[in-house]
């Protein structure tokens, strides 16, 4: 840990004086990209932390506010629930986000996004609907072709038309 500033000494001269001290104690040597321009992205300007947060193995949901966050467990709940295997574990999934999005609408911080509790009987009665079989197709069978129909009949019905 860094020691203050003493008072008597100048802060650049001070800083000058770190900066020597860890250079003799070799603590700038074999740095990784020691000698390289760093690296920029593709003109974005969160290059750095774009950057920090792929070598943290972090995502950028730490940074959304909690409503963007609800709003967009919300939009991704049927995929969600779509992987679960039981009606229980649905209904505890639905709970679990309903819990959340009560939380922030009795005490909302962040942007207001509109946000609501999720119908649990709706989201059940749509993963039951999709976990349901498909009808099967009625097998077809190689039918012999019906008849031609007879030519001559439909010309004498035309001509008496007529």
């Amino acid at each position: 840990m860094t020691e203050r500033k003493p008072a008597n000494l100048d802060f650049e001269s001070w800083i000058d004086k770190q900066i020597r001290e860890a250079t003799d104690r070799g603590e700038f040597e074999n740095l990784p990209g020691a000698g390289k321009p760093i690296p920029r992205g593709r003109d974005d300007e969160n290059w750095w932390l774009n950057g920090y947060l792929r070598r943290e193995g972090v995502s950028g949901d730490a940074l959304l506010p909690p409503s963007l966050l609800l709003r967009r467990d919300i939009e991704r709940l049927p995929q969600t629930v779509r992987k679960l295997s039981s009606e229980r574990a649905v209904r505890e999934t639905v709970r679990e986000l309903n819990k959340r999005v009560v939380e922030w609408l009795r005490l909302p911080h962040g942007p207001y996004v509109r946000i609501a509790p999720v119908d649990t009987e709706e989201v059940v009665a749509q993963w039951r609907a999709e976990r349901q079989p498909k009808p099967s197709p009625a097998p077809t069978h190689a039918t012999t072709p019906s008849r031609p129909a007879n030519r001559w009949r439909t010309f004498f019905r035309r001509r008496r038309v007529t």
